[in-house]
């Protein structure tokens, strides 16, 4: 899917011209973009967290010659999945997680029982 696939989507689930549907996208993106950028974090609860990340300087290999070369220290953006998210997109992940979960539930209780 692209920006205008995007755009057409919202436009017509929320009854918006395509100009305000891309008006209102275009305020998301940047209100995302300034807020990483400050170093905040914007977490869309279900959806997942944007946030910026340091990388520390590295040595790296030429991949050519081989030599040893600095990676620079770096500020990159990085998102992180929400579990609404992740259970939309692998259903089988999250159920076996929530069976895990559950699993170790009733651990803790038999372990409180038998003290």
């Amino acid at each position: 899917m692209n920006r205008a696939e995007l755009v057409e989507i919202l436009a017509s689930k929320n009854d918006l011209s395509k100009a305000a549907a891309n008006a209102v996208l275009e305020t998301l993106i940047e209100t995302i973009q300034t807020a990483v950028k400050k170093g905040d974090a914007v977490q869309l609860v279900g959806f997942g967290t944007f946030k910026s990340v340091k990388r520390a300087a590295r040595t790296g290999k030429n991949p050519s010659t081989g030599t040893a070369l600095k990676i620079p220290a770096t500020t990159v953006p990085k998102f992180v999945a929400g579990a609404k998210f992740k259970a939309v997109v692998d259903p089988k992940a999250a159920k076996r997680k929530a069976d895990k979960a559950d699993k170790a539930d009733k651990a803790d209780k038999a372990d409180k029982a038998r003290k």
